[in-house]
C-alpha cells in the first residue's frame, strides 16, 4: 500500500485565478493522452496478467511450485494435459464466493463503524477524503477494521465451535475460486467503464483519452459510486481482497496442520508479519484516503481486477508455497527474519506517521525532537482555484523521498525469506514490489513535477534520493 506525494501537507488556503492560468499544474492524476509505450504496456498487462496468476497457482497445484517444469511440458506438447488437470469453476466455489462478497458488501454499507467509539487513537466513522482534481471532497464511511474483526471472529468461532465448514475451505477450492474472482474483477471493471459514459458520479473528475484499452485498464471515473456511500475504490481496495488476505493465510496454516500434523515456524512468521501489515492497513484506513490509490488513480481494470485477483492470489504465494514445501527455520534465522520484518514495518509506519502528523498540524509539530523543515509550494485545481502546500524535508522524509517504500520492501523481503531458497516462486513478491514501488516513485514524481512545477525541483534538490540514500 503505497503512499501519496511524500511529506505533503495540504492547506485549504486558496484564491481564485482565471481559468487556464497555470493549467498544467491543475491536471494531476492519470494521463489525458496515451503514447505508444503506455498503450503497449496496457495491452501487455491486459493480456498476460491473468496468465501470470494462473501460471503461478497452477505450478503449485500440479508441479509443487516449480516454475520451469510447466514450460518443459508445454514445449513437449502437453499443454492440453495441464489444462485438463486444472480444476474448473464449481457451484460450490461460486456459492462460497458469492456469500463472501455479499457479506463484505453488507458489512461495508449496513454496519456503521463503532470501533472508533472505544478504541483510543483509531479514526473511523465518516471521514473526508482528499481534494479531487475537480475540487470535490468526498466523504467515506471508514469501517474496515470493524469488518476485519467481525469476519475473523466468525472464522475462529466456526473453526473451534460451530464447524460449519473446514478451515481449509479456501485452499481446497483455491483454483475454482480463482475463476470466480476473475469473473468479478472483469465484471466490475466493465461496469465501471459503462457507468462512466452513462451515469458518472462526478463528470468533472472523468478522464477520457479516446483509447478504449487504456481507459478500460486505467479507468475513467475518479470516484465511481452507487448511492451516497458505496465507493468502488475504497471497497475493492480494502474489501474483499485485503480482509481475505489473513483468512487465506490461516487456511494455508490449517492445511499444513492437516497434511503434516504441525504448523511450521515459517508459516507462523508469514501469518504474523502479513497479519501486522493487514491490521495496519485497516487501523489506518482513514489515512489511506490520502494515498495514491484514492487520490490519483481512476477506477478501472488496474484496480478492479487487480484487487479481486492479483492481490489475494499473488500476495499470498509464501503461505501457498509452505503448504507444498514446509520449512522449519533455525531459531536464529527465524529471529533474524522477524526482526527484518518488524524493522521494515517500523520504518514504513513511522515514515507515514511523520507525514500524517505534519499534514494534520500544518507543520506545527516536532519531528525527531525539532520543528520540521519544509518547502512552500502551490498548485492549481482544474476549476482555477489556487492551493498552497508544504513538502516536508525533515525526519525520514529528509533521508529519501519515499523512505516508506524502503520499509515496505524490507517487510516484503522478510515474507519471502521465510520460504528458504528452494524455489524462486515465493520471491516473486519482492521482485514485483520492487518493480511496482520503483515505478510508483517515478509515476508519483512525474505527477508532482506537473502539479508543483519549479517548487518540485526545489524539493528534489533538498532530498536528492528516492529509495536508498546515496544509491537511488
Amino acid at each position: 500500500m503505497a503512499a501519496f506525494p511524500e511529506g505533503k501537507s495540504e492547506e485549504r488556503k486558496h484564491k481564485s485565478i482565471p481559468n487556464g492560468s497555470g493549467a498544467s499544474q491543475g491536471q494531476w492524476g492519470r494521463a489525458w493522452e496515451v503514447d505508444w509505450f503506455s498503450l503497449a504496456s496496457v495491452l501487455f498487462l491486459l493480456t498476460f496478467s491473468p496468465l501470470i496468476v494462473y501460471y503461478f497457482i497452477m505450478s503449485c497445484d500440479q508441479y509443487h511450485c516449480s516454475l520451469t517444469d510447466p514450460i518443459v511440458d508445454v514445449l513437449m506438447g502437453n499443454l492440453s494435459d495441464i489444462w485438463n488437470k486444472t480444476p474448473s469453476l464449481s457451484w460450490k466455489a461460486a456459492n462460497i464466493y458469492i456469500c463472501w462478497v455479499t457479506f463484505q458488501v453488507m458489512l461495508y454499507i449496513l454496519v456503521p463503524d463503532f470501533c472508533h467509539k472505544f478504541l483510543p487513537g483509531y479514526v473511523g466513522g465518516v471521514q473526508e477524503g482528499a481534494l479531487t482534481p475537480a475540487g470535490t471532497v468526498n466523504k467515506y464511511e471508514i469501517n474496515g477494521l470493524q469488518a476485519w474483526i467481525i469476519t475473523h471472529a466468525l472464522w475462529f468461532a466456526n473453526a473451534y465451535y460451530f464447524h460449519w465448514f473446514s478451515p481449509t475451505i479456501i485452499f481446497d477450492n483455491w483454483i475454482p475460486l480463482l475463476w470466480c474472482a476473475n469473473i468479478l474483477g472483469y465484471a466490475v471493471s466493465t461496469f465501471a467503464m459503462i457507468k462512466s459514459y452513462l451515469f458518472p458520479s462526478s463528470p468533472n473528475d472523468c478522464k477520457f483519452t479516446g483509447n478504449l484499452f487504456y481507459d478500460y485498464m486505467m479507468g475513467i471515473e475518479f470516484n465511481p459510486r452507487i448511492g451516497k456511500w458505496f465507493d468502488f475504490k475504497l471497497f475493492f481496495n480494502g474489501r474483499p481482497g485485503i480482509v481475505a488476505w489473513t483468512l487465506i493465510n490461516l487456511s494455508y496454516a490449517a492445511k499444513q496442520l492437516e497434511l503434516y500434523g504441525q504448523v511450521t515456524n515459517s508459516m507462523i512468521l508469514v501469518n504474523v508479519l502479513q497479519g501486522i501489515y493487514v491490521l495496519d492497513f485497516f487501523w489506518n484506513e482513514a489515512w489511506y484516503l490520502k494515498t495514491i490509490d484514492i487520490c490519483h488513480d481512476h477506477f478501472g481494470w488496474y484496480l478492479g481486477w487487480g484487487d479481486c485477483v492479483w492481490l489475494p492470489y499473488l500476495y499470498t504465494l509464501q503461505g501457498l508455497y509452505l503448504v507444498y514445501h514446509p520449512v522449519q527455520l533455525a531459531t536464529a534465522n527465524a529471529v533474524g527474519i522477524l526482526l527484518l520484518g518488524l524493522v521494515g514495518y517500523y520504518i514504513f509506519r513511522m515514515t507515514n506517521h511523520q507525514k500524517d502528523l505534519f499534514r494534520r498540524t500544518d507543520g506545527n509539530c516536532k519531528i525527531w525532537g525539532k520543528k520540521p523543515e519544509y518547502i512552500e509550494c502551490s498548485y492549481t485545481s482544474v476549476d482555477g482555484t489556487k492551493y498552497y502546500s508544504k513538502l516536508m524535508i525533515s525526519g525520514f522524509w529528509g533521508v529519501t523521498r519515499h523512505f516508506n517504500y524502503t520499509g515496505d520492501l524490507m517487510g516484503s523481503l522478510a515474507y519471502c525469506l521465510t520460504c528458504g531458497f528452494g524455489h524462486i516462486l515465493p520471491y516473486f513478491y519482492i521482485i514485483y514490489m520492487t518493480i511496482l514501488l520503483t515505478h510508483r516513485c517515478i509515476r508519483d514524481e512525474h505527477r508532482c513535477s506537473s502539479k508543483y512545477g519549479k517548487d518540485w525541483k526545489r524539493y528534489t534538490t533538498a532530498v536528492p534520493y528516492r529509495l536508498i540514500p546515496g544509491v537511488f
